[in-house]
């Protein structure tokens, strides 16, 4: 069985983030090739309207039609840039998270926001065969290491995704549980886990994923970051042919 040394977390941690590296480029490629062609017209749309304008005070008339339907599509083409800044901004906010050296530091944070943010990442590798679901519920801050706990989300949502063969649907939902710790948990529609792996299944070193795919340490490396950094619990519920869920807990505030 692997030890999971500071070295070793390093290098898993950047490996799942490797593997949503294309998905990351194409959701911010679209946004950006949006906005170069929207410029190209915003810059030719100037023009005309300058013209157009000049030749208005010249003859001393009141600015033309042309002249505000120019006014329109500019701000129609705005508005469209605004959104294509705003999808590459939390991309962007959430590749941030992770790449940064593991932080030690324990301070207060929204599970909620910290999930929905590693749920992008996801969403931009897997979202044309994979339905995304959050059901968020209110939840208190909680004391934790967040790059840690982030770690934790991707490991658990990436290996949903992959677990889904062709399409079908990840559910998360949060919830303050009846001990009073706040609970995360990542429903897939996928093949399940089989009875003869599931004693291994948070073992470092082992895996079911073909080669290349899986390094058999992120799910070892999520239950030591819960329950030994974290004082929380992390478990599963698995059905063959169905689907699996795993669980989350931490101690609140």
């Amino acid at each position: 069985m692997q030890e999971i040394d500071s070295a070793t977390e390093e290098r898993e941690r950047l490996a799942a983030l490797g593997q949503l590296v294309a998905g990351v480029v194409h959701e911010i490629n679209n946004p950006i090739g949006s906005i170069v062609s929207n410029n190209e017209v915003v810059l030719k749309a100037l023009d005309k309207l300058k013209d157009t304008l000049v030749t208005a005070s010249t003859a001393g008339q009141a600015p033309p039609k042309k002249a505000i339907d120019l006014v329109d599509t500019l701000r129609s083409l705005a508005s469209v840039d605004k959104i294509a800044c705003e999808r590459i901004s939390a991309v962007v906010r959430s590749l941030k998270t992770f790449s940064r050296a593991t932080d030690s530091e324990t301070r207060l944070v929204s599970l909620n926001d910290l999930i929905r943010d590693t749920a992008k990442l996801i969403d931009c590798q897997y979202k044309r065969c994979v339905r995304l679901e959050m059901q968020m519920g209110e939840l208190p801050q909680v004391a934790c290491r967040p790059q840690q706990l982030g770690q934790v989300f991707l490991n658990l949502l990436l290996n949903a995704a992959q677990a889904i063969a062709e399409s079908g649907s990840i559910i998360v939902r949060t919830r303050v549980a009846e001990d009073g710790t706040v609970e995360a948990s990542i429903t897939d529609t996928g093949k399940g886990i089989a009875p003869e792996n599931r004693a291994r299944i948070f073992e470092a070193g082992f895996t079911t994923k073909p080669m290349g795919i899986g390094s058999g340490l992120g799910l070892a490396l999520s239950k030591r970051i819960v329950e030994e950094d974290h004082h929380g619990r992390i478990w599963f519920e698995s059905e063959l042919g169905k689907g699996t869920t795993f669980y989350v807990r931490i101690p609140g505030r």
